[in-house]
């Protein structure tokens, strides 16, 4: 259900049994979470890079990301340089921790410029890196005369020992290969297999975690993989569509503009 609460911390602005949303500064609500109250975190943090140096990282993120078939929609936290942007993420990292049950696991994005700092960040704040994936993009620009930087990355870790059930017969890829997103509501939108693959290091009925929801990919694949969701995005116009997309997952029938719902009627 709505509350109409928006930036009132902690206080969810969609609710219903398997799925909770958020519109609050991440930390904000990361702080006051039950602790070992979720059994995954999988998020795609804002990298602060997109950019050689200082000045590149400063732009809006319109300028760093964003292409014809893109949102216009900037976000925010994107502009760190390498010192601050460490301990940021050592910080909402910290807290997630304490969230995440013994045995759960971090999941989190990142792209070559930020790898080594994130992890990094990852071991400094607690948890036990295990390991990174590729995201593998096809359809990646050249780069003359050079390595053409066609993968994003997927850091992850546990809560310390990593629990390993062999009956369950899940066996994870090593790497995945995905187009971007063609039709965007975020300008750094995962594609949803991916996120689907992720969310599924998650026990099945578990529940994920994700400080910055964005648009609600990760949402959107724990609903069609079973799973329990937390959601957690700043800027009140990602946190509406995240919400409408999540619930269109879960099959119900949502405006879109000026498109009424099934059922809805004109005033």
């Amino acid at each position: 259900m709505r509350d109409g609460r928006w930036g009132v911390v902690n206080a969810p602005y969609y609710t219903d049994d398997t799925v909770t949303l958020y519109r609050a500064e991440a930390l904000a609500v990361l702080c006051d979470l039950p602790t070992g109250s979720v059994d995954a975190v999988v998020t795609d943090p804002p990298y602060s890079s997109g950019g050689q140096y200082r000045g590149d990282r400063a732009q809006p993120t319109g300028n760093k990301y964003s292409s014809a078939y893109e949102t216009g929609q900037d976000f925010s936290g994107d502009n760190r340089d390498q010192r601050s942007y460490l301990l940021w993420v050592n910080l909402w990292l910290g807290e997630c921790l304490r969230a995440v049950r013994p045995g759960g696991v971090c999941v989190l994005f990142t792209d070559w410029r930020q790898l080594p700092i994130t992890t990094d960040a990852l071991q400094i704040s607690g948890w036990v890196w295990r390991g990174v994936v590729p995201w593998v993009k096809p359809s990646s620009r050249p780069q003359p005369g050079g390595f053409t930087a066609s993968c994003e990355y997927v850091v992850w870790g546990s809560s310390g020992p990593l629990e390993r059930d062999y009956t369950n017969g899940i066996y994870l890829p090593g790497f995945f290969q995905a187009m971007s997103p063609r039709v965007r509501e975020h300008q750094t939108q995962k594609p949803l297999n991916v996120m689907r693959g992720l969310v599924a290091i998650c026990p099945e009925g578990g529940t994920v975690l994700d400080p910055f929801m964005g648009s609600g990919t990760t949402g959107v694949a724990a609903v069609i993989e079973g799973r329990r969701f937390i959601g957690i995005e700043q800027i009140e116009h990602h946190a509406k569509i995240a919400e409408r997309r999540i619930r269109e997952a879960q099959g119900h029938a949502v405006p879109r503009g000026r498109q009424l719902a099934l059922g809805e009627v004109p005033v």
